[in-house]
Order: structure tokens, then sequence, then C-alpha cells
């Protein structure tokens, strides 16, 4: 399935990208993708696992290069810009490496020098993004020595120490305990508020359908659709209409019948 390309100037938007495709051999993991996310959204993107999400940000963000397509942040064309691109946003994504043998004050601080911030600056501002996300008492811990969930919320506190137009999370929320989740999605819905723009990758519906107001369901690298919240669920639950396009999700009967923590011994079927 290829989508047209989109009429919209991609340098208008917040996140763009134009027929975007990347292969691997024989394998097209992302083919021909286009994408508008406006300024100012709360964007989910959502996807079964292998449908080229975490690809697309990727090659969208200047971490994979495509086989062919562009992409744009805030403007600036992300392989011809980059410079620009990556000033303009902020990343969260699983797998990148992790300064951990430094404290998570002194990898924002570390962060807000490479980002060419006032010492002051990055001083308030790591004290009070570590003090919102529950991160204030950890004093010289090293983040090797984090929980999963305090990893994160220190890779978010990176992402957004420059205050950056564009906010890129790829599963922002995974292994982050319910309070600190309500926590960061306040954080996020300011953020928007304020101007910002949140590009969200998860697959946990509730949130998607909770926090963002506008979606794309990504399957076998491409869009299947994409708008506003309420435009593609038509009444339906987010779950319901992902289930409907992606497919799949029901048992065959008779499928697993021998579950059920019975110690009687069944001979197989001959």
């Amino acid at each position: 399935m290829t989508h047209p390309i989109s009429p919209t100037d991609p340098s208008t938007q917040a996140f763009a990208v134009r027929g975007l495709t990347k292969t691997y051999g024989d394998a097209t993991v992302v083919s021909e993708l286009n994408l508008d996310i406006p300024r100012g959204a709360i964007y989910g993107i959502v996807g079964p696992n292998g449908a080229g999400k975490t690809t697309m940000l990727s090659m969208a963000t200047g971490l994979i290069r495509p086989t062919r397509g562009s992409a744009w942040i805030a403007g600036f064309n992300v392989w011809e810009e980059p410079t620009n691109a990556k000033d303009a946003m902020g990343l969260l994504a699983d797998g990148l490496p992790i300064f951990d043998r430094l404290s998570g004050q002194e990898l924002l601080t570390y962060v807000g020098a490479l980002r060419g911030l006032d010492e002051g600056v990055v001083h308030q501002r790591s004290t009070e993004l570590l003090d919102a996300l529950g991160l204030g008492d950890t004093g010289d811990k090293k983040i090797v020595d984090y929980s999963a969930g305090m990893t994160k919320k220190i890779l978010l506190a990176q992402a957004l120490l420059h205050n950056p137009q564009v906010l890129i999370l790829d599963e922002p929320l995974e292994a982050v305990d319910p309070v600190s989740g309500r926590l960061i999605q306040q954080i996020l819905r300011n953020f928007a508020a304020s101007g910002g723009t949140v590009v969200l990758s998860s697959h946990v519906m509730e949130l998607v359908e909770g926090l963002c107001d506008h979606v794309a369901i990504i399957n076998k690298g491409v869009v299947e659709i994409a708008g506003h919240v309420d435009e593609v669920r038509k009444g339906k639950s987010l779950t319901d209409v992902f289930v409907d396009i992606v497919g799949g999700g029901a048992l065959h009967e008779g499928s697993l019948s021998w579950l059920g923590g019975s110690t009687t011994e069944q001979e197989p079927p001959q």
C-alpha cells in the first residue's frame, strides 16, 4: 500500500516525512511512508511489533540513513541541515548509548554543555527537571544503578533540557510507575500547550487515546490511517480500530486447549 505524496509543504510542519523508505537486502521495513505532524500537537504513532515505527523515527531523526526519502524537523531537512534539525528536537530513543557512569545531575550538566547552554541555566533547569521527575534525591547515584523507570526519566530530562521545539519519544512510559507516568503526561501536556510538539510512539493504546490529540497507525511500513484521534476512532475505541486495521488478535478454536493447570497427563494426539 503506497500513500501519495502530501501536497502540504513539509517545512511548515513540526515533523514531516516524504517517501521515506528503508530496505535491508530484499526486506522492505519502511515503504514510501508519508506523514505530517502539525505544530503544537501531541501526536501518537502506534503499530504492531515490526511495523516500522522505530525505523521510521530513527530515519526521521538522523540516526539511520534512509534508502530514499526525506524528513523535516521544525522546517529543517534532517539530512541537509542536520545541525539545525537536531538543535530543534529532543529525542528519547531506546537502545542509544548513555553515559551511565555519571550521576543524573552530571549527565544533564554534560548535555547542557554540549548544547551550548549557559552554566547557570543548566543548573536551574536540571534541578527543576530532576525534582519534577522524582530524581532530585538520587544525589551521586550513578545512572548504571538506576532502575529501568528511573533511567527512562533521566533520558526524558535529557531530551527536555534545551527546551526543544519538537520532542520525539519512543515508548516514554515503558517501565515507569503510574504516579510518575501521570506526572510525565502532565509535563507533556504543558509542553504542547506552550507551543511545543510531542511525537510519541507507544504500544499502550490507553496512553495514546488519553494523551494524544492526533494518531497514526503504521503497519507493514506504511501509514494505514492518520488524523485527529476522534476522526480515527469514529466512535470506537482506538484498540478496536487498531485490531480492525492490523488484524489478528483471536485464538483459533482449540488452540492451547491443554492450558489450565490440570495435573492429569494427556496423551498427545495420534
